[in-house]
């Protein structure tokens, strides 16, 4: 194995049709698949595809935007399929902590603030829910996977005052200075396919150290070039580690073996565990 989804959501309906086929082209892409969940049943799911297959591991969580009445996305949940209750999904402990004792589960998430949709009242929701999920990775001793949009601030102070394990800020969006004060806390940082077609995130990947970046796809969403217009999948995450490569001007195989071993570092799964 060469490269290291750190995100993917080959459980979501989007891959119905050829899950099976999806995990194989990874498979043979080199590529280890992280399969997250957004709720208990996509949890679930991305567990059981884990113990199914040997390139693929399993994070298990809810997504901040299922604490609460959400919008419906046909590539999660199906066309016309189950509607959100007006609560939302209220976080089950006991039940995610039953689905963490799993080998193949190695983070929790993807946990964390949203405040792109969320009214106010919505927000004291999520960070409780954010802060159930802290305590359970805590607990299992196991790393975080943080969804964060439109609320670094907050949900750093929030992670200084709960966690006592680390983990990876995906789809990382904001400036360097948000950046360094996640690095700085220990956390890592990871990048997808949207660094193929834009360079709002050059800055940051440059000063970057190498040993705290992560590369993902968060698949289905944001294909990269040249497949843009497709459905992601994670046989195309060798093309964010090429482009970070590219922006860092440094040799292509150095940055993907760093970027690899970072995972198995972060996540805490060994060499052996990923098929190398």
């Amino acid at each position: 194995m060469k490269y290291f989804d750190a995100h993917t959501h080959v459980n979501f309906v989007a891959y119905d049709d050829d899950r099976e086929a999806t995990i194989l082209r990874a498979k043979d892409a080199g590529v280890v698949m992280n399969v997250v969940g957004t709720q208990l049943d996509t949890s679930r799911s991305a567990m059981e595809l884990a113990e199914k297959h040997s390139n693929v591991f399993a994070t298990i969580g809810l997504h901040p935007i299922h604490t609460s009445k959400s919008y419906h996305d046909e590539k999660e949940l199906g066309e016309g399929g189950k509607e959100f209750t007006s609560r939302g999904e209220i976080f089950d402990s006991a039940a995610y902590e039953a689905l963490g004792k799993s080998k193949r589960v190695i983070a929790i998430g993807e946990c964390g603030l949203d405040y792109f949709r969320a009214e106010e009242n919505t927000k004291e929701i999520q960070k409780k829910t954010f802060i159930q999920q802290i305590e359970l990775a805590n607990k299992l001793q196991k790393p975080l996977m943080l969804h964060i949009r439109n609320a670094y601030a907050d949900a750093l102070e929030v992670l200084k005052a709960h966690a006592k394990v680390k983990g990876d800020v995906h789809f990382f969006a904001g400036d360097w200075e948000t950046a360094k004060r996640f690095l700085d806390f220990g956390f890592t940082i990871s990048f997808t396919g949207v660094i193929t077609f834009t360079h709002d995130y050059d800055e940051v990947i440059k000063n970057a150290p190498l040993d705290m970046l992560l590369s993902e796809t968060d698949a289905p969403y944001v294909t990269p070039t040249p497949h843009r217009g497709k459905r992601n999948e994670s046989a195309y995450v060798e093309l964010v580690v090429r482009r970070i490569a590219e922006i860092r001007g440094e040799d292509f195989g150095v940055v993907a073996e760093q970027i690899f071993k970072n995972a198995c570092r972060v996540f805490g799964i060994s060499k052996d565990s990923c098929g190398v």
